[in-house]
Parts: C-alpha cells; sequence; structure tokens
C-alpha cells in the first residue's frame, strides 16, 4: 500500500492523490478522485449493461473469463511488477497471494458457476409435497458494488468481481486509494478480455468516492477491510435494506498442543504471523502454546524468525509495512507489550538499515492480557508466544476476544484436533497448517463476531450475489384453491382432527416428512 500525499488542484477542478512506496519512499503515481457524479453515471452504464448480460447463458460468461485467465498467465510478470511496486512483499508472495489465487480463481468460477447457480429442484415434504413442486432459481442481483482492500488488492478486487460477473451482475468496483494501480489492473484485464463496456466500471478516490458507491444504488455491497470502516458500512447499507458482505479483521489464534510435531508447529507458526509482514486477515496474531513443549517450541520459532530476510529487492522473506499509519500502529503494540513486561526474543524495533516503513520480524514472550498485541489487532510482522496450561485454558483464551476470523490446531491426533476446531469460536481453522482457507475456493470463508457478516467463496459465496427465488407449481392446476371459499366451521373441526393424528401420532408424524419420489 503506498502513502497517500494530497496534491494542491485549482479550484473546481478533481482532487489528485500522489501515492509513493512504503518500500523506498519514491513516488509511484497520480490517480484522479472521482465524484459522486462520477458514481451515478457508472451506475446508469452497469444497468444498461447488466441487463444484457444475464441474459447470456453461464458458458458466453465464462468465456470472457478464460480469455481473462489466459492474458494473466502470459503476462504475470508485467502485473507482478505493478503489484509489487505498490505492495512491498516478496515476489514470491506476489505470485502465490495473487497471481495464483487469481487464475484458480476465474478457471474454477467459470467451470463451476453455471452448475452452482442452475435451478435446483426441492422436494417438498408432506401435504404441501403432494399439492406444489418447488424450484429455486438463482437471479443475479442488478449491479454489485465491491469496495477493495490494500493488503491484497489484485486478489481481493478479482475475486468478487468474478463471482458477481458470472453471478449475472454488473460490478462498480473501488480500490483501495493507496493501491489504486494494483485494484485497477482487474478492469484492465477484464477490458482486454473483451468483458463488454460497462459491466465493469472502476470508480477510484478516496473515502468520499466510496461514500458515493455506499449511496447511490446498488443491489449489494461487498467490503473487505477494517472493522471500524465495516460497521460504517453494514449501517449504510442496512439503512438502504442493501445486502451487503463484510470481511473484517481479526486476532487469530493458534494452539500448539502438547502432542504437536514442533519443528512443522514452528514453521507454521512464522509463515502464519510473517506471510505478507503480516498484513493479511487470517494472519496469526496469538500463538498459545501447552506449557509442557513450551521451552523446545519457543526455541525452534526464534531461531527460524531471526533468520529471515528483510529487503526492498531481491531474494527476501518479509517487506515492509504498506502504511505510515500501520507503521506506528505496530511500532505502539510492541513498545506498549515492552513497558509492561513482554520479553523480546528476536526484533522488537524499527529495521535501521532500511528506508521505508520497515518493522522487524518481532517475536514477544511473558505475555499479559492487557497488552495491546492480545487486546488489539497488531496486523504486523508480531508473534506473541503464550504459555498455557493445557488445550482446555488454550481455547478459553482464543475464544476471549471479539474477533473470531481464522485459527489454526497443532496436533498429531488429527481427531483431537477436529474437537477442538469446533470449540473456537472463528469463521475458519486449519489442523496443521497456517490459515489457508480463503485459497480453498469451494469452502465458504468469513468471520464472527467483530470480524464480519457473511461468507464469500464457494456455492455460499457465489449464491450471494444472487436472489434465491422458489417458484411453486401446483400439481393439480389450482382446483383446490377455486374451492377455498365459502370458509367453513364444519370444516375447520375436520381439519383439526387431521392435525391431532399427523402430528398427534408417531405414524402421523412419519407422513408428515414423506416426500413424493417424483
Amino acid at each position: 500500500m503506498a502513502i497517500i500525499k494530497k496534491i494542491e488542484t485549482p479550484e473546481g477542478s478533481r482532487d489528485k492523490l500522489q501515492l509513493i512506496s512504503p518500500a523506498d519512499l519514491e513516488p509511484i503515481g497520480i490517480i484522479e478522485v472521482q465524484t459522486e457524479e462520477d458514481v451515478k453515471a457508472a451506475l446508469k452504464k452497469a444497468r444498461i449493461a447488466q441487463k444484457a448480460w444475464a441474459a447470456l447463458p453461464f458458458s458466453e460468461r465464462a468465456k470472457v473469463m478464460l480469455r481473462a485467465l489466459d492474458i494473466l498467465v502470459k503476462k504475470q510478470d508485467e502485473y507482478i511488477d505493478v503489484i509489487s511496486k505498490e505492495t512491498p512483499k516478496p515476489r514470491n508472495e506476489v505470485l502465490m497471494m495473487d497471481i495464483f489465487a487469481a487464475c484458480d480463481a476465474l478457471h474454477y468460477y467459470a467451470k463451476e458457476a453455471g452448475k452452482i447457480l442452475k435451478p435446483e429442484k426441492k422436494k417438498l415434504h408432506g401435504l404441501i409435497g403432494i399439492a406444489k413442486k418447488a424450484t429455486i432459481v438463482y437471479k443475479p442481483r442488478g449491479v454489485v458494488g465491491v469496495i477493495s482492500p490494500w493488503n491484497a488488492p489484485f486478489i481481493l478486487s478479482l475475486n468478487p468481481t468474478i463471482q458477481a460477473l458470472m453471478a449475472g451482475n454488473a460490478v462498480l468496483l473501488k480500490p483501495s486509494s493507496a493501491t489504486a494501480f494494483s485494484g485497477g489492473l482487474v478492469g484492465k484485464l477484464f477490458e482486454e478480455a473483451g468483458l463488454p463496456e460497462g459491466l465493469l466500471c472502476m470508480v477510484q478516490g478516496n473515502s468520499t468516492t466510496g461514500q458515493a458507491l455506499l449511496e447511490v444504488g446498488v443491489d449489494k455491497m461487498s467490503f473487505t477491510g477494517s472493522e471500524g470502516v465495516g460497521r460504517h458500512v453494514g449501517k449504510c447499507c442496512a439503512e438502504l435494506f442493501i445486502p451487503c458482505t463484510l470481511e473484517l479483521g481479526g486476532k487469530n489464534p493458534v494452539i500448539v498442543c502438547a502432542d504437536a510435531n514442533l519443528d512443522n508447529a514452528a514453521a507454521g507458526a512464522i509463515a502464519g504471523n510473517f506471510f505478507n509482514a503480516g498484513q493479511y486477515c487470517g494472519g496469526t496474531e496469538r500463538v498459545y502454546v501447552v506449557d509442557s513443549v513450551a521451552d523446545e517450541f519457543i526455541s525452534k520459532v526464534t531461531e527460524k524468525a531471526s533468520k529471515l530476510r528483510q529487503a526492498s529487492s531481491g531474494e527476501f522473506d518479509v517487506g515492509a509495512l504498506y502504511t505510515d499509519a500501520q507503521f506506528e500502529l505496530v511500532k505502539d503494540h510492541v513498545e506498549d507489550a515492552i513497558e509492561k513486561g513482554a520479553k523480546v526474543l528476536v526484533g522488537g524495533k524499527v529495521n535501521p538499515n532500511e528506508k521505508g516503513l520497515y518493522f522487524l520480524p518481532t517475536v514477544l514472550t511473558d505475555i499479559t492480557d492487557d497488552m495491546k498485541v492480545i487486546q488489539e489487532e497488531t496486523f504486523g510482522p508480531v508473534m506473541p508466544i503464550i504459555r498455557v496450561k493445557d488445550e482446555a485454558e488454550a481455547i478459553r483464551l482464543c475464544n476471549a476476544p471479539n474477533y473470531g476470523l481464522t485459527a489454526s490446531v497443532w496436533t498429531k491426533n488429527t481427531k483431537r484436533g477436529f474437537e477442538i476446531a469446533q470449540q473456537l469460536d472463528t469463521g475458519s481453522v486449519d489442523i496443521n497448517d497456517f490459515p489457508q482457507t480463503y485459497g480453498s475456493i469451494e469452502t465458504p470463508f468469513g468471520g464472527r463476531k467483530a470480524s464480519g457478516v457473511g461468507q464469500v467463496n464457494g456455492a455460499t459465496g457465489l449464491r450471494g450475489y444472487c436472489h434465491a427465488q422458489p417458484i411453486q407449481t401446483d400439481r393439480f392446476g389450482g382446483k383446490q384453491t377455486a374451492g377455498r371459499y365459502p370458509l367453513s366451521l364444519k370444516d375447520d373441526g375436520g381439519f383439526q382432527k387431521f392435525m391431532g393424528f399427523l402430528w398427534g401420532t408417531s405414524f402421523g408424524r412419519v407422513i408428515s416428512m414423506m416426500r413424493l419420489p417424483w
């Protein structure tokens, strides 16, 4: 994410923002802030384009996705270069987090969306099933607004756009102003792939542009970002009766059980904490390790963390923080922990050898519950390790904060790991790996508590861009309804007796749940 500076412009002209690299503090480029009128114009275009797009079969929509896939595979180095300028992470992480995931999403939804969203026949039970047959059809909502974040600006702009488009919608996409060029690649990709004009409208700008998008009258909002902004988005959508998906932050825990493979657990904790310099919503923020294996685990983590390379170019493992605000927040959390008695095993300070926003990969122990690194989302390369008596204490502490996005459990007994996972108040859990469920496209991904509302990905996420419309057909051409009036007290008495049989006897209850075989 670039550092943003407003440029002075003549009165009456559009505002402009200068983006500066957080890695070397050099200018990246300038974007113009789009106005409320621009957003309204985009919505008008999108509504016109969406009607024809929704009328196309899934196979025709899929052709655009597959053309986009071909372009991305061929031009991946060009895309990596743009993303790397704004997001100072290692090239390997751009490749994995953005390009690989984008290719997978384009191909998966091109192949599977038609199957997931095809009309679904439902067998109805009991009397209703005798009289009625039902089909659920998945109708596109219309125009979807997408506001995407800065930490994974390409994939988190592209993935919801793919799903919304394949479901038959048009999209108004506003990337974070700090990663405007990475998010803008989505528009460039689909334009080159031949997506009809108006179906994807980019609305670049700042919070004023985002507010205009919230108020313009889209049919659904998809937001990924901070809890605070997410609450505002949710309130705006509620006032307008617009459905929304909010994928927000987390304070994601790791449990290292007494029987865990400690080499693997240590490597997993390192990956979970320091991938993307700790700046991804599913990243690890707390590590709870059973006391009987804590010394050995901490030793292994310390050794691995001390070898991580931090730089802005060439081969390195951990990049810069994306924003100056995030840089200051991470410093504050670590300083707060140290003042309250935390012990620094690795890092714990700003990297003095780098020009940009670099905070050294940090490992802390002697953690207490009153520290900010436990109570608040850090979103940086900081690993607090907490000793616990047993797995039961770890579960209790994992569930304490008002967040619930991801978690991971390390144990050789995967059955026990599954039992622990079910006790965690989180949207998803990985056993014997760092959190990666967002990348498993078939599975729904979303948070609990302050970590969000709704789920993305898989059938659940894709259908969220549709209205599920049940259509019932009477098997007898409406004859029973034709004879409904006049009403009769005698008929009421007979019907009550029938109800007594249907739900007052064990045989009747069996009949009440029967479904016709056709």
